[in-house]
């Protein structure tokens, strides 16, 4: 069963998340079809592309699927885990990806919408990051995603509080491009959209990519690499990541320890 449903309209492709049974988990087999619906529009020379839910969802996305972390001493979230995947294929597409949102947006479902170009949320939108809930240790690119979407201040606040941001201060932080009420959502979004195709294709292509790599230029020394990844060892291979993977498939309140 496709997780997903593809439109056309000229020059502008749309991608619906269509997995309402799993509040649009982002699983392997959903990001695969979002991916590969990526690359048959750039195939087809599209000029910009919409990311949405169904109309009137509560969830837009309830983030990474949980259930295909590893149990431990593996990097949960490394370089070729689907989320890395899905957020680097919205990066290299060639033409602007609009992101237009309504309902909750959790965990990894919030780096895949602020690594959007343009972003179009309804009243009803709002952002969580949620890995501390589970003991999940978020990973390096996706801590610059979020750091080059809000003030470093609300990252923190995001991040340790796991506590969502609703629509009205993520416009007023600058996390989104426009708040605009339930029944303008599509209308605003996809004259956005006409207005990116009405104009040079070429043009827009090389200024998406040169602000991707001047967005991406932070320089880390390989020290401060390092120390960041043994950062990030010390939580999976702790006991309270392995306490929080078991509480979310128990369906209970984890028992952190900080060990």
């Amino acid at each position: 069963m496709a997780l997903i449903e593809t439109a056309r309209d000229g020059l502008i492709g749309t991608i619906v998340l269509d997995h309402a049974a799993k509040r649009n988990a982002l699983s392997s087999e959903l990001i695969g079809e979002i991916c590969a619906a990526l690359v048959m529009f750039r195939a087809e020379n599209l000029r910009a592309v919409v990311i949405r839910a169904r109309p009137g969802v509560k969830v837009w996305s309830a983030g990474f699927n949980i259930a295909e972390l590893p149990e431990g001493h593996r990097d949960p979230l490394g370089w070729d885990d689907p989320v890395r995947h899905l957020v680097r294929e919205i990066a290299r597409f060639p033409m602007p990806v609009i992101a237009m949102v309504e309902g909750g947006v959790w965990g990894g479902a919030c780096e895949v919408v602020l690594a959007c170009d343009i972003i179009v949320i309804a009243p009803t939108a709002s952002f969580a990051i949620t890995p501390a809930k589970l003991s999940v240790p978020y990973n390096i690119s996706g801590m610059l995603t979020f750091l080059n979407a809000a003030p470093a201040c609300t990252v923190r606040e995001m991040a340790f509080t796991a506590k969502p941001v609703g629509a009205a201060r993520a416009y007023d932080l600058g996390m989104v491009n426009h708040l605009v009420p339930i029944e303008e959502l599509e209308s605003v979004t996809y004259g956005i959209a006409r207005d990116i195709v009405a104009n040079a294709p070429l043009a827009v292509s090389v200024m998406k990519e040169q602000l991707r790599i001047l967005e991406a230029a932070h320089p880390v020394s390989p020290e401060g690499f390092e120390r960041l990844q043994g950062l990030r060892r010390v939580v999976y291979d702790s006991r309270d990541y392995q306490e929080g993977l078991r509480a979310f498939k128990e369906k209970r309140k984890p028992q952190f320890e900080g060990m």
